[in-house]
């Protein structure tokens, strides 16, 4: 079952965010789902709502999402990002 991880809060900004695309992937962008640092991620986006700057990733499950969870989670916090991701399953999930 696929699994949805939506990040937002205070210290989740674009800046916060570039830091720790570049310090996970050594890159300054995200171009693909190969360069995540493991498998299993389905969907990423990542902009500037009217709430404020906001991350969607898509897991493919559970395991997918607690192994991105423990890759990630050095990363933010060397960004200063301390508000914990909303993590769910998905009810329906529709890719192209």
């Amino acid at each position: 079952m696929a699994i949805v991880l939506v990040h937002q809060g205070p210290d989740v900004t674009q800046e916060s965010y570039d830091q720790v695309v570049r310090s996970m992937i050594g890159k300054d962008r995200a171009e693909s789902v190969s360069d995540w640092p493991v498998p299993g991620l389905l969907v990423h986006g990542a902009g500037d709502g009217s709430n404020g700057f906001r991350v969607l990733d898509v897991g493919e499950s559970e395991e997918a999402a607690q192994r991105f969870g423990e890759q990630l989670g050095p990363h933010l916090q060397q960004a200063g990002i301390s508000s914990p991701p909303e993590m769910y399953p998905a009810h329906v999930f529709v890719s192209a």
